[in-house]
């Protein structure tokens, strides 16, 4: 039989009112941490409703590590915020948020969880594992030893770009992405679906590097400006695919190629990554594979939740799936 608050209130030695009250998180109940302790205690040894509650006290930090030119530039990494703020809402998260202009050193030394989005040098790295050794990173693993991360598996989603590719007989495919940076040395590096493209391309002894075009940025100038060059320097033997790392990138490339006149897909099929919500309104639509930002979300506060309430030490790494969205960028 499910406990009920009465059964809580009697394990607790507390009146039914004040359980109820601690419970439903009553902001206007005043009562020390050690008696709402008490209460979660007795909730928790009666198997009641367990995640729902006893994270309320727990202080959270959201390190939102992006410029507003880079979300501008990729709307991916709104969507993920705007994921987490909602998850703050609906499950009564009592999260505080940060951004690069209030700096690490304003972020709440009695913080006993973070979740974080962007890049961080090793020595902030270093500086967050001092306040707390919960911490969740979103779309980036800087620290598989030290840190629980999500992220989209990218990997994959290339790989599989590239077999839809050659499942399509085409035997010139092309590519256009992006780099990352290192904030320790400020160098760019290769990006993830740079280096998988080369090596599952080269597996199959098909990758033509002059086909390779990279910027510094996933924006959709660098991507226009891309695909320019690639035509101004192939001419006739510009690929007939594209595998593309953003959807931004992508809109460029199509932007760049319906100027100069190419048949969208018969002459050049363009398949992309991320669908956000403009991809299907370019023209043509985009083919793309859609990344589940919400579950993205989703994962990353339930691992926090491992961590803060059931007391996992040990660090994840999780890897979310996704799935194409053939649209008429491709045949």
């Amino acid at each position: 039989m499910a406990a009920k608050i009465k059964d809580i209130a009697e394990k607790a030695g507390l009146s039914i009112a004040t359980v109820s009250r601690v419970l439903n998180q009553d902001p206007n109940l005043s009562v020390t941490d050690q008696t709402r302790e008490k209460v979660y205690a007795a909730a928790e040894a009666l198997s009641y409703q367990k995640k729902t509650f006893k994270h309320s006290l727990k202080k959270i930090a959201f390190l939102y590590w992006m410029t507003e030119k880079e979300e501008l530039e990729d709307i991916y990494f709104k969507s993920i915020r705007l994921g987490i703020e909602e998850l703050t809402n609906t499950r009564s998260l009592n999260v505080t948020a940060y951004n690069p202009s209030d700096g690490l050193l304003s972020i709440d030394p009695s913080t006993e969880g973070i979740i974080a989005i962007g890049r961080f040098k090793t020595s902030e790295l270093d500086q967050l594992y001092a306040i707390t050794q919960h911490i969740v990173f979103i779309d980036t693993s800087p620290d598989e030893d030290r840190f629980d991360s999500v992220k989209p598996n990218l990997k994959r989603i290339v790989e599989r770009i590239i077999d839809s590719f050659i499942e399509k007989e085409h035997t010139s495919i092309g590519f256009v992405g992006g780099t990352d940076i290192d904030l320790n040395t400020n160098v760019h590096i290769p990006d993830i679906r740079e280096t998988t493209f080369r090596e599952y391309m080269m597996a199959r002894n098909v990758l033509d590097e002059q086909l390779v075009y990279v910027g510094h940025h996933f924006s959709v100038d660098d991507g226009y400006a891309l695909m320019m060059k690639a035509i101004d320097e192939l001419g006739d033997d510009l690929p007939t695919a594209f595998c593309v790392a953003s959807d931004p990138l992508a809109i460029g490339c199509l932007q760049a190629l319906n100027e100069r006149g190419f048949s969208l897909p018969n002459r050049v099929s363009v398949f992309s990554i991320n669908d956000i919500h403009v991809s299907q309104y370019v023209s043509p639509p985009l083919t793309t594979y859609h990344i589940h930002t919400s579950l993205l979300c989703e994962t990353a506060v339930d691992l926090l939740l491992e961590r803060l309430v059931d007391g996992r030490t040990l660090p994840k790494t999780v890897l979310i799936a996704s799935e194409p969205v053939f649209r008429k960028s491709t045949i």
